[in-house]
């Protein structure tokens, strides 16, 4: 049977910038508080709230929002759960203040890079949500900024640290699949046709309690959209369907399903990429497409990543409409936020037997958050690295991202993992970001 390839072995030749051991930092004592300060208090950024407070040793001591009632609704809800906590509008004041471990980030993707670096610069350890960035420049600089600082810095894969996942790992390591050739990830779905706008009693009009240009940050300068902004459009914003703030269902979705594979096989990246996308079906005024169809050429196997939001049918007739399945010669498996599923290529094998572990029969597998939260603690009293440690979510993020290229430049994509580039040269501009004065990106 196969054994899946060893990191070491598939990036032997790649940059020393790119290793996951982490230098020895400040250690906390077992005893002792982690005052974390919030920046960015939306739908994610209210979800890690509250994973927080259900973890005993993290203390949230800073909250920071852009939007006045995001910013009120995490007050309330720090004071309900037993913290008096002011609230700030500006994430600097946060960095800035030495009372304060850590950071967790979870604003729109187009802040996430500059965020973190600043936040390690400042002695800070960091949860950051995935993506990881918006270009591929960005990520880099990150994992050399938590090399440099010496600062533990997870990623919100937090399926990393959920019982399906973990089993879903264990089981390819094993080699029991036999010869793995193939992986399919998928999502499907079914979206309004006319897609996202404003709610009937929605202005347009900028909201006075709203501070837009800090929203922007380093993006490039804009009007005030509410599409673009998002919150009050639908309950999760649609920020992400617009490239100068995210990469669409691709690096959404697309790092979700991914990043499992990198996972499994020990964070090995694809060496070429080829992928199409259209907005065949919505009619807003979204950038990214809503279907999408991505192939993955590995060292040892192909993958596909499949987008599909205009039709709501699961895959592989598995009663899944979204997962990553993982085909090989003796089995097949299957991993998603439901469970996880090995399917004998011959159900009468006596070498494989059908397993399963759901929400039914394992529901203390299926918790990702809290164990994720517990997960980080963890490691900023050791030092080790966190299960999502930032280098692992730049990988995953950075193959999506290298999708979107590919789709958008229509062409294929060569992968040079030594120099952290594509060999396509006209491509070569886009990987880099191009901030908005006065930001800039400084490892």
């Amino acid at each position: 049977m196969q054994k899946p390839p060893t990191r070491r072995q598939v990036t032997a030749a790649a940059t020393t910038l790119f290793t996951t051991n982490l230098f020895t930092g400040n250690v906390k004592g077992a005893n002792d508080k982690v005052a974390v300060g919030f920046i960015g208090l939306g739908a994610m950024g209210s979800g890690n709230l509250n994973y927080a407070m259900r973890v005993p040793g993290f203390q949230p001591a800073a909250l920071c929002d852009v939007y006045e009632p995001h910013l009120e609704r995490a007050v309330a809800a720090a004071k309900t759960g037993g913290y008096t906590i002011e609230g700030k509008r500006d994430f600097r004041e946060l960095l800035a203040d030495k009372s304060l471990d850590a950071i967790c980030i979870s604003t729109p993707d187009h802040w996430h890079a500059y965020m973190t670096i600043e936040a390690c610069k400042a002695g800070k350890d960091v949860y950051v949500e995935k993506p990881a960035s918006v270009y591929v420049e960005e990520g880099q600089k990150m994992v050399q900024a938590a090399r440099k600082y010496k600062r533990i810095v997870q990623a919100g894969t937090m399926q990393r640290s959920g019982g399906f996942f973990l089993k879903a790992k264990e089981i390819v390591q094993s080699g029991v699949l036999g010869e793995v050739t193939f992986v399919h990830t998928f999502q499907s779905g079914m979206t309004d046709k006319k897609g996202f706008v404003p709610k009937p009693d929605d202005t347009g009009k900028q909201p006075t309690d709203l501070n837009w240009d800090m929203w922007l940050g380093p993006a490039p300068k804009a009007e005030f959209d509410p599409v673009k902004w998002g919150v009050k459009v639908t309950s999760f914003p649609t920020f992400r369907y617009f490239w100068d703030y995210a990469g669409g269902a691709m690096t959404d979705w697309g790092v979700h399903l991914i990043d499992p594979l990198h996972q499994c096989f020990d964070e090995i990246m694809p060496t070429s990429i080829v992928a199409l996308g259209e907005k065949f079906y919505v009619t807003d005024t979204r950038d990214t497409p809503d279907t999408m169809l991505a192939t993955f050429q590995y060292p040892k196997f192909l993958s596909s990543y499949e987008s599909r939001t205009a039709n709501p049918l699961p895959a592989f007739g598995l009663n899944q409409g979204a997962g990553t399945l993982i085909h090989g010669s003796e089995a097949s498996l299957l991993v998603n936020r439901s469970g996880c599923w090995l399917i004998p290529n011959n159900p009468k094998s006596e070498k494989v037997k059908a397993e399963t572990w759901d929400r039914q029969s394992h529901p203390d597998m299926a918790p990702t958050n809290v164990p994720h939260w517990e997960n980080w603690l963890a490691c900023i009293r050791s030092r080790e690295a966190p299960r999502s440690e930032i280098e692992t979510c730049v990988r995953s993020s950075t193959t999506c991202i290298l999708a979107n290229l590919s789709m958008r430049f229509k062409t294929r994509i060569d992968w040079d993992e030594k120099n952290w580039t594509v060999k396509q040269k006209e491509v070569v501009p886009h990987l880099k970001p191009k901030y908005r004065a006065p930001w800039k990106l400084e490892v």
